[in-house]
């Protein structure tokens, strides 16, 4: 017979019952195995001192069944670790634990466990539940009609169900978008493998694709060797391709990935990279090749396809990536890569190094409050596929070396900066042009030193006026040894621009400015509003830039050059240390900002330059006509301005432009105009230049560009976009795709072209992305 058991007495049948009940949960923990790639915990460790708290409506001691009953909203805790039942009973006798109707349980680490029915052993070795669901932490969802634990090691759940999608809680019977639905899935606690017999992928609760059985490893194994997602391919000239990689999970600090690749034009291409890890940094290898086996389904006269008597069968390439710190301050690494021929790893897409542009490097970078030291050796490869094109032209700089020093303390009540820069280039083959009077670089061996010195400092008088005196100081040692090409390239760009060359072996030169920058903020406000004037006038004196009455230097590091508002107010408006801006210049203009009631903003800046004496930089002979057609090149300068506006509900708009300074015909242009919300966004812009002869521009340039997205509903999105060419009235690019994403999946496809100026080729692309969360990703390009 039994009777109810005051919770006060018989504590060692409560801890008893205790140990089973946390069996129970510790069993249940394996239950969420299947999600392979979350952090579920096995078997939470109860701490040695925690207390139970058991609540029941009745608690019941059967001595002739040798059983304990809790009967009634039984609800458990123990450790951190939840059960709640209508009913449990520990039988002393076999040891068993049943835990009967509506079975939740609630690990430590929040996740919970739901059954009908559940029977275990109090040694966590034998079990058995019926109507099982697991959610996890991270939203994932595992159910099965049963399971059942063997000998501490072996769980099986029969008809099990795996997804990463939440249920609809409209219709909780309707299928997730995808799932994995297994006839077994077998979990060995001591080899760490969860195996999936007869499973299905269904998507949309459609079966999509079947398998005989895989294996995946359990949660509580961060790497494990395995196949990981194949992945699929498509290029007219490589053909359909689908890629297998193969993990090796060789240590927990470093591992290697080999992938095979079979392409049904060009066979397989094979790919291996090798990762490394270590308490300061980390490094990879990766290699790749192929036995093309058919270049000729290239273009001919490309790279990719060689010649008829030496076709381009064997290709292949070397990379590697590391980054290590040094100490807290200190940093040191490397991007470098080679390739049988220059466009290998372009054309296959290898990850990490199949940019159109690939820069090469070695660095050294140190950084310390305001303080900073940058060293680096770089090789720029352009990855063409053309034998005569821009990247045997590209230089190697090795090195060049950045250094800026800032003292902490004031010197003379201002502040000090000091910049050391540094570069040696050498150049293989002269970058010249046949068309227009420059030369880019000339072939051979060219170094500069720089080492330059700023104190400023900011006085505000008691009418608001901020003054800010300036003191500069630059010196520059140069080095040249060039060939005879590049030296006749000079001359024939000398003749034609009726100037004198003297491009020396080394030569020497300093500049020394004494600058003033008098600003007067005034500030207007209104109920509604807050603006702020700012006239600005800029007074820099300085003798003529050095050697720029003749074409003496070898400018590789200044050749970008704009004249616009952002630029107006700088003491030298070259964007390198190659050339130095000359003579006594004033700067005058405004810059004006504005804020509004309900969040709108508003800004410009308009101003204008004067050359006041001495030699004109921008208007002195340059081996790339820098400074020609930039606005500077006259004693007077056109005029520059900028006028923004945002508001706070996402639309923004700018104008920035030049005009003419006698004419006020705009000379460059740029209307840019956005808005963007949840649901919707779209940008447009306009820009125009000015045709530009010496640059090989004959006409005018105009173009505009445009992109939109629109959601559709809480997970679709549309988008598309394109640039037009107004001057040639072409087409340049156009794209537009689709996507759908959810907390599960995501989905997007994508179509693009882009048209040349010049012919009539067309380049196309479509490609697709599938990504399945906790699963992995799959897609393409064309």
């Amino acid at each position: 017979m039994g009777w109810p058991l005051p919770l006060a007495h018989n504590s060692k049948y409560r801890v008893r019952l205790l140990g089973a009940t946390m069996a129970l949960a510790c069993a249940m923990a394996y239950a969420g195995v299947p999600a392979a790639a979350q952090d579920v915990a096995i078997g939470n460790a109860v701490p040695a001192n925690a207390q139970m708290l058991l609540e029941a409506d009745t608690l019941v001691y059967d001595r002739d069944m040798s059983t304990v009953t809790a009967v009634g909203g039984v609800q458990i805790e123990y450790g951190g670790n939840n059960l709640v039942a209508e009913r449990i009973i520990y039988n002393r006798q076999t040891g068993r634990l049943l835990a009967v109707g509506k079975v939740e349980i609630v690990d430590k680490d929040g996740t919970k466990f739901y059954a009908d029915e559940i029977d275990v052993t109090d040694d966590f070795g034998d079990g058995f539940v019926n109507a099982l669901q697991v959610v996890t932490t991270d939203k994932t969802y595992f159910g099965a009609e049963s399971a059942e634990r063997r000998s501490g090691v072996l769980t099986t759940f029969n008809n099990g169900v795996y997804t990463a999608c939440e249920p609809c809680q409209d219709n909780p019977d309707k299928a997730p978008i995808w799932r994995i639905k297994s006839q077994k899935i077998i979990w060995n606690g001591k080899t760490k493998v969860v195996r999936f017999e007869k499973p299905r992928f269904e998507l949309f609760g459609l079966p999509i694709a079947f398998l005989p059985a895989f294996e995946i490893p359990d949660p509580t194994v961060k790497r494990k060797s395995g196949f990981l997602m194949p992945g699929l391919a498509y290029k007219s000239e490589l053909g359909y391709g689908v890629s297998i990689p193969y993990f090796f999970a060789l240590s927990p600090t470093y591992d290697l990935t080999v992938t095979s690749t079979g392409y049904s034009q060009q066979g397989f291409l094979g790919e291996a990279e090798w990762r490394q890890r270590f308490d300061n940094g980390q490094y990879n290898l990766k290699m790749a090749g192929i036995y093309q086996a058919d270049p000729g389904a290239f273009n001919l006269g490309t790279i990719d396809r060689g010649t008829e008597i030496d076709p381009n069968r064997f290709r292949g390439m070397i990379g590697s990536k590391g980054d290590f710190a040094l100490n807290s301050r200190w940093n040191f690494g490397w991007d470098v890569m080679a390739q049988t021929d220059k466009n290998f790893s372009y054309t296959y897409g290898i990850d990490g190094f199949s940019d159109y542009v690939v820069r090469n490097e070695v660095y050294l970078t140190g950084l310390n409050d305001r303080n900073y030291f940058d060293l680096r050796a770089m090789k720029f490869d352009v990855q063409e596929d053309t034998e005569f094109g821009r990247d045997g032209k590209q230089a190697w700089v090795l090195p060049s070396l950045d250094y800026n020093f800032t003292p902490d303390e004031p010197i003379a009540g201002g502040e000090l900066t000091i910049d050391v820069n540094s570069r040696v280039i050498s150049r293989d083959e002269l970058d010249t042009s046949l068309v227009t009077p420059v030369v880019r670089g000339a072939e051979g061996l060219n170094s500069r030193i720089t080492a330059e010195a700023e104190w400023r400092k900011s006085i505000v008088t008691g009418g608001g006026l901020v003054i800010t005196p300036s003191l500069h100081m630059q010196g520059d040692a140069m080095y040249a040894d060039i060939n005879n090409a590049s030296q006749a390239s000079i001359d024939i760009m000398a003749a034609r621009l009726g100037v004198e060359q003297d491009v020396r072996s080394s030569l020497y030169r300093y500049m020394a400015t004494a600058g003033l920058d008098v600003r007067w903020p005034v500030l207007f406000s209104t109920t509604s509003s807050t603006h702020v004037l700012e006239p600005v006038a800029q007074l820099y004196v300085r003798p003529d830039e050095p050697y720029s009455n003749k074409l003496v230097i070898l400018n590789e590091d200044a050749q970008s050059f704009v004249f616009d508002a952002t630029s107006l107010f700088e003491r030298d408006k070259f964007s390198g240390y190659d050339r130095i801006e000359g003579g006594t210049r004033a700067n005058l203009g405004f810059r004006y900002s504005g804020t509004y009631a309900g969040g709108w903003t508003s800004n410009a800046i308009f101003g204008q330059s004067y050359q006041l004496a001495g030699r004109n930089s921008f208007a002195s002979p340059d081996l790339l006509n820098v400074g020609a057609y930039s606005g500077l090149e006259t004693d007077t300068s056109d005029y520059v301005g900028l006028v923004g506006v945002a508001t706070p509900f996402g639309l923004s708009a700018s104008v920035s432009a030049r005009f003419d300074k006698d004419s006020l015909d705009m000379s460059r242009g740029e209307v840019r105009a956005a808005y963007a919300s949840s649901a919707f966004s779209v940008s447009a812009k306009y820009a125009y230049i000015e045709k530009q002869p010496l640059y090989g521009f004959d006409v005018d340039r105009a173009e505009v560009s445009g992109g939109a997205s629109a959601k559709i509903g809480e997970s679709w999105r549309v988008f598309a976009s394109g640039t037009y060419d107004i001057e040639s009235d072409t087409l340049l690019n156009r794209g537009a795709g689709f996507s759908y994403s959810d907390e599960c999946f995501t989905y997007m496809m994508t179509f693009s072209q882009s048209f040349s100026r010049y012919d009539t080729e067309t380049s196309t692309s479509i490609g697709f992305n599938l990504s399945f969360r906790t699963l992995g990703d799959i897609g393409t390009g064309t």
